[in-house]
C-alpha cells in the first residue's frame, strides 16, 4: 500500500477490535427472577375488604377514644355505647321497623327518578331541542336544594309518604340525567359509525353501543343520585316526622335527640352508615364487577 492510500485509511479502521467479554449465566433465564412468590402480608394487602376493614376499625378505635376523653355522653358517647343502642335497638326491632320504613320510602322515590331520568335522557338524545331542554331544566333545578321543596311539598301533596317521595324524586333525577347525558355525550363518534354500519338504529343504538359504552357515567350518576336520595329522606323524615308523627330512622333520630338519649341518636346515625356501606359494597360493586371490570373499562 502507497503513504498515500494509508493516508487515507481511518486510524478507527487500522485500531485492532476489543476482545468480547463473555459472562457465564446461572440458569436459562440468567439467574433473574421471573416470578416471585408473594409474602403472606402482602397476600393479606391484596384484599380491598380487608384494607376497608382495617379503616373502619381505625376509625372505630379513634371514636372511642375521643368519647372517653371527653366522658360526656349527652355530648359525644362512645363507639362501644353507641354499637350498645344500637343492638340493643335491633333487638327490640325498633331499629329495624323505622330502617325498613325509610328504605321502602326511599327505594320508591330512588326508582322514579331513574325512570324520569330516562324519560329525560332519552328526549335529550334525539334531538337538539331535547339536549337544550334537559341541560337547561338541569342548569335550574339542579342547584336546588330538595329540602327547600318541603313547603310546596306539604302544601300540594299533605303530609305523609306522597311529600317525601316528591322531594326523594327531585334529588335524585337530576344527578342521575346529567351524568347520564354526559356519558352519552363521551362516546366517540367512531363508535357510534361502527354500530350505524351494523345496522343499529334508535333503541337498539341506544342499548347495544351508547349504555354499554357510557356505564362508567351512568353508574356514577346512580351512586350519586342513592346518595342525594338517603340525605334528603333523613333531613326531610326530621321535619315530616315532626308534623305527622310519621316512622323512620330521620324521626327516630329527632325523637331520641328531644328525649336527651344520644347514644341512640348515634346508633340511628350510625344505621344509616351500614345501610350505606352495605348498598356500595354489595349492590354497586357487584354491578361494577359484572360489567365495567369484565369489560375492561376499570383496573
Amino acid at each position: 500500500m502507497s503513504r498515500t492510500a494509508k493516508a487515507l485509511v481511518s486510524p478507527v479502521l487500522l485500531r485492532p477490535a476489543r476482545p468480547e467479554i463473555v459472562r457465564e449465566t446461572g440458569g436459562a433465564y440468567g439467574g433473574a427472577v421471573v416470578e416471585k412468590p408473594l409474602s403472606a402480608v402482602e397476600r393479606l394487602y391484596n384484599q380491598g375488604w380487608l384494607r376497608k376493614l382495617v379503616i373502619l376499625a381505625v376509625l372505630a378505635l379513634i371514636w372511642e377514644a375521643y368519647g372517653r376523653y371527653l366522658d360526656n355522653d349527652l355530648l359525644f358517647p362512645t363507639f362501644s355505647a353507641t354499637v350498645t343502642a344500637f343492638a340493643r335497638g335491633v333487638a327490640d326491632g325498633t331499629l329495624v321497623m323505622r330502617a325498613w320504613g325509610s328504605i321502602k320510602v326511599l327505594l320508591i322515590g330512588y326508582g322514579l327518578g331513574i325512570l324520569l331520568a330516562t324519560l329525560l335522557t332519552g328526549i335529550a338524545i334525539s334531538s337538539r331541542i331535547g339536549t337544550d331542554f334537559l341541560e337547561t331544566m338541569t342548569s335550574m333545578f339542579n342547584p336546588l336544594p330538595a329540602i327547600a321543596l318541603l313547603p310546596l311539598a306539604l302544601i300540594w301533596f299533605g303530609l305523609g309518604n306522597g311529600s317525601l317521595i316528591f322531594v326523594l324524586v327531585h334529588s335524585v333525577t337530576w344527578a342521575i340525567a346529567l351524568n347520564t347525558h354526559s356519558g352519552f355525550l363521551s362516546v366517540s363518534r367512531t363508535l357510534k359509525m361502527v354500530g350505524r354500519n351494523y345496522g343499529l338504529r334508535g333503541s337498539r343504538l341506544i342499548t347495544k353501543i351508547l349504555i354499554p359504552a357510557a356505564f362508567p357515567s351512568i353508574l356514577t350518576g346512580l351512586k350519586v343520585g342513592w346518595a342525594f336520595a338517603w340525605r334528603t329522606l333523613i333531613a326531610a323524615e326530621l321535619v315530616f316526622g315532626v308534623s305527622s308523627g310519621s316512622g323512620g330512622l330521620g324521626w327516630f333520630i329527632f325523637e331520641n335527640k328531644n328525649m336527651l338519649d344520644i347514644p341512640n341518636v348515634f346508633a340511628g346515625l350510625l344505621t344509616v352508615i351500614l345501610i350505606g356501606l352495605c348498598v356500595e359494597n354489595l349492590i354497586f360493586q357487584t354491578i361494577e364487577r359484572h360489567t365495567l371490570q369484565r369489560w375492561g373499562m376499570q383496573a
